[in-house]
């Protein structure tokens, strides 16, 4: 039997989470430098996915198959395409940054209440929810997958709860209430998602008799499998409105400002830029994957409310006084693009859409540790407790720019590429959704200008006057991601390289080709 890559690499930090909860509880920084280099080895481990995968091979590369639940037909099937190493890669390579940004998120606190803050849970349910997410880009099972799917919602529960953000306007007892509030409203907002899919995962299953992705693909395309019109719209919209949660999308998305906003910033980081592209990813592989002619009937509709998204959440980040919230409501703005690129039914919209994952992945994370440096700092969430920051500490402000320009997708930084495509797909297939998906860019120039204008420049405020500029550490976690956004914003190659097959796949499955340019014949 070949060596197993895929599962050793969501092992390693499945593993490393049981370790570093087990660290005494005097051995805080020893539970850090654990976390870290499992981290640093789950990186390497994806590093070695991405290399091994033949873009040119195989759709499902890697691949592992083990019975496991015989009498239901449930099996440990594993397999990565283009989209998954890209976001097994995505995620690997945040997971150190997010490790190293909350070093001190979850020490205990020194106030008169003595609360005592357990760092080594902390850090172990990060590593446990970078499994969870590696193991369900890797899953070709459907039950295998829903079992992730929701088993990750239990410890992002936690860390919303249990490890909120410090810097709250409130009282200490209001802070809790509202960290409660938000990780339960997380849970609840996903849970019910989750039990909708569970009832058409059971209706695929009568269906199909099985829950192997390859092999009910593969009985669809020899005609050995059919599904009545109706039944297949149903199972769609049950595998849909779960996906359309995580996502998240319009009107589904309310979950996501209240827990951003609580959550510690490396924890706001981890759901945006890591979990919440679990809904974009399963789309495409579950979604068109195995209901093609559903997902064509839905498209329409789906089209619209991912307008909705981007034009909504990029109004209502314009109008925020708080800085995380805002990053939040211009996620939202984010995925209408992803989504919008990904049932335009086109090379272009999905190849963008999967970069566009990836994309937003980083320039979010570039965008939110450095706001979550500036609000540790300050101890305030607020835009308007801010002012002429740039002045006393011009590298922090300097790397919040940038990546407050990569948010709005400027050209020479990693968004660009992915935005434009999905425009160009958008615009190939629905002209008029294109010229409304395009208000949502000057829409990001006006919230994210306007943000740094009101918190970097202008005079300076005297609380911010001795504000310290980045630490070795700090700068350790924004310059490598600084870096990655300018590189791929320069040489997406790599990343389309990979990607761009495995879309061919994904246009092959909902049996769609793009439009044919419109030539006007010469007079």
């Amino acid at each position: 039997m070949s060596f197993p890559l895929l599962t050793v690499t969501a092992a390693v930090p499945a593993v490393g989470a049981i370790l570093t909860a087990a660290v005494p509880a005097a051995r805080r920084t020893a539970a850090k430098w654990l976390a870290l280099l499992v981290s640093l080895a789950t990186l390497a481990l994806a590093a070695v996915v991405f290399v091994r995968f033949e873009p040119g091979g195989e759709r499902y590369q890697l691949t592992e198959s083990h019975a496991w639940i015989k009498d239901f037909g449930v099996r440990y099937e594993l397999g990565v395409d283009g989209i998954g190493v890209a976001l097994i890669a995505l995620t690997a390579l945040l997971i150190p940054f997010i490790v190293l940004a909350g070093w001190h998120d979850a020490d205990p606190l020194e106030t008169s209440s003595k609360r005592w803050r357990p760092t080594q849970g902390f850090f172990a349910l990060i590593l446990m929810v970078e499994a969870m997410v590696i193991l369900s880009f890797e899953a070709t099972d459907v039950f295998l997958f829903y079992i992730l799917f929701e088993a990750m919602l239990i410890p992002m529960y936690f860390l919303i709860g249990g490890f909120g953000d410090r810097a709250h306007s409130g009282s200490d007892e209001n802070a809790a209430v509202q960290r409660s509030y938000a990780a339960v409203k997380f849970l609840l907002y996903n849970l019910v998602g989750g039990l909708i899919m569970l009832a058409a995962v059971i209706g695929l299953y009568v269906v199909a008799g099985n829950f192997s992705l390859t092999e009910i693909a593969e009985a669809r395309a020899n005609g050995s499998l059919e599904m009545a019109t109706s039944t297949e719209r149903w199972l769609f919209l049950g595998f849909f409105f779960a996906f359309a949660v995580k996502a998240p999308l319009w009107p589904l998305h309310t979950w996501l400002p209240n827990a951003m906003g609580e959550a510690t910033a490396p924890v706001a980081v981890l759901i945006t830029a890591v979990v919440d592209k679990v809904g974009t990813f399963a789309m495409l592989r579950f979604c068109l994957g195995l209901f093609p002619e559903a997902s064509k009937w839905a498209t329409p509709a789906i089209v619209v409310l991912a307008l909705i998204s981007i034009v909504y959440g990029a109004l209502l980040a314009v109008g925020q006084r708080d800085i995380k919230r805002l990053v939040a409501y211009a996620s939202i703005s984010h995925f209408g693009f992803i989504i919008l690129g990904i049932f335009a039914m086109t090379t272009q919209g999905q190849s963008g859409a999967t970069l566009y994952m990836v994309n937003h992945g980083i320039s979010t994370a570039a965008l939110m540790l450095v706001a979550g440096f500036l609000i540790s700092r300050r101890g305030s969430r607020l835009i308007a407790d801010y002012g002429g920051v740039q002045k006393v500490a011009p590298v922090l402000a300097g790397t919040f720019l940038i990546g407050g320009l990569a948010t709005l997708s400027l050209p020479g930084l990693a968004p660009f590429v992915s935005e434009f495509l999905v425009l160009v797909g958008t615009f190939a297939r629905y002209p008029v959704a294109g010229v409304i998906a395009t208000t949502g860019i000057v829409l990001a120039a006006l919230y994210t200008l306007v943000l740094y204008q009101r918190t970097m420049t202008g005079p300076v405020k005297e609380e911010v006057r001795t504000l310290p500029d980045l630490r070795a550490r700090e700068l350790a976690v924004v310059v490598p991601l600084i870096a990655v956004l300018i590189f791929l914003g320069v040489f997406p190659k790599p990343l389309t390289d990979v990607v761009n097959p495995a879309v061919q796949h994904t246009m092959s499955d909902v049996q769609q080709k793009d439009p044919s340019p419109e030539v006007e014949a010469a007079k």
